[in-house]
């Protein structure tokens, strides 16, 4: 069985795909970009529409397994670690961070999250 979440955002009609998908057990919650003037706010708003998908699903950032850090620019990562810290807390991921472009030069971090259901 398979579930899809939508949150509304813009690129997901444009682009065709949803921000999360449950299956086999897990939540596989698409790059999520977040709206702010800076690195920080845009950390703290994408992880708030994670949260509502994982929410959503019948997780959270407990659950999470793994999460991928995408960056235009890798010294803009280490602002965002208290954030990151405060979101996954006690029950950290496996993690990676990747220096790239983004679909827009706006953005400043992009973050995907992969949780498993809690039995």
């Amino acid at each position: 069985m398979m579930k899809r979440i939508h949150s509304g955002g813009e690129f997901e009609a444009k682009i065709g795909y949803c921000r999360a998908v449950v299956a086999g057990g897990f939540v596989h919650v698409a790059g999520t970009v977040g709206q702010g003037d800076d690195v920080v706010s845009q950390c703290r708003h994408a992880l708030e529409v994670i949260g509502k998908a994982l929410e959503e699903a019948g997780a959270s950032f407990a659950d999470a397994v793994r999460v991928t850090y995408m960056l235009p620019d890798r010294t803009e990562f280490e602002p965002c670690w208290p954030v990151l810290s405060e979101a996954f807390g006690a029950n950290p991921p496996a993690a990676t961070m990747i220096e790239c472009g983004l679909i827009d030069p706006k953005y400043r971090i992009e973050i995907e999250v992969t949780a498993v259901l809690p039995d």
